[in-house]
């Protein structure tokens, strides 16, 4: 038992690290891992979000500090994420959720192929600040897919927003500090519906290795620059879409 409470660990920290400096792929790592070994997929997102909880909250205030955040962003993308992400929990408690992933994993496929383009023509411009009502949209969408499939709320949402020309570094914190709440939503909807009393070894073990994670994920973001963010977050987006993709076929 306890040598699982330590992989559990190590695949948060890991996922963490992912998620806190690219903005993306917490759920989408730590969920592949858990499903792979059986976990049913509600409450394999149940156990992921539920250690989000703290993770992202731990996450969006180094964002916040370090000022990586862009408020005019979180406000658009905060409320319809929540609501999207409460839809998304409440859906999956009743189906499968894994029929949805390879649709995902397609559109994902070609945020990364559109971000790698745009990182070879990178060049540096002053962030105007302005997000239209289509943001919204993506919040709704992404948070919805989030719970769903246990993970995408940072690949959906920071990747179409990179693909788009935002600001990386402001993109990547806006959407940690949002993700906070979405979370939460998330998370309450899970504990209403589902019984989680025999995954509290994952939750725990993946709830400790991202808080030690998350404020080094954070300062590495402030670290890098743009270019070489959007060609990593391109590379990972590109290659856990075809992981996805073929472990569907198969």
């Amino acid at each position: 038992m306890e040598l699982s409470i330590f992989l559990y660990v190590l695949v948060g920290f890991v996922a963490q690290v992912i998620d806190g400096a690219l903005g993306m792929a917490y759920g989408v790592s730590s969920n592949t891992f858990l499903l792979s070994i059986g976990v049913p997929p509600a409450a394999a997102s149940a156990s992921v979000h539920l250690a989000e909880v703290f993770t992202t909250g731990i996450s969006g205030f180094s964002h916040w500090k370090l000022g990586n955040v862009d408020w005019k962003l979180v406000k658009r993308l905060l409320l319809p994420g929540v609501l999207g992400g409460v839809a998304g929990a409440y859906l999956l408690t009743s189906i499968d959720g894994n029929f949805i992933k390879p649709y995902i994993s397609a559109y994902l496929l070609i945020m990364g192929v559109v971000i790698l383009v745009k990182a070879v023509r990178y060049e540096a411009k002053p962030h105007n600040g302005v997000h239209t009502a289509k943001v919204s949209v993506l919040g709704l969408i992404g948070g919805f897919f989030d719970a769903i499939g246990g993970g995408g709320w940072g690949p959906i949402v920071t990747t179409t927003l990179v693909a788009r020309g935002k600001d990386a570094r402001l993109t990547i914190g806006s959407v940690n500090f949002s993700e906070f709440f979405v979370t939460f939503a998330e998370s309450v909807t899970f504990v209403l519906t589902l019984s989680l009393l025999d995954y509290w070894q994952i939750i725990l073990g993946l709830l400790i290795g991202g808080a030690i994670a998350a404020p080094m994920a954070a300062i590495l973001t402030k670290k890098l620059p743009v270019k070489t963010l959007m060609f990593i977050v391109g590379l990972l987006i590109v290659g856990l879409s075809i992981r996805t993709i073929v472990m569907a076929i198969n």
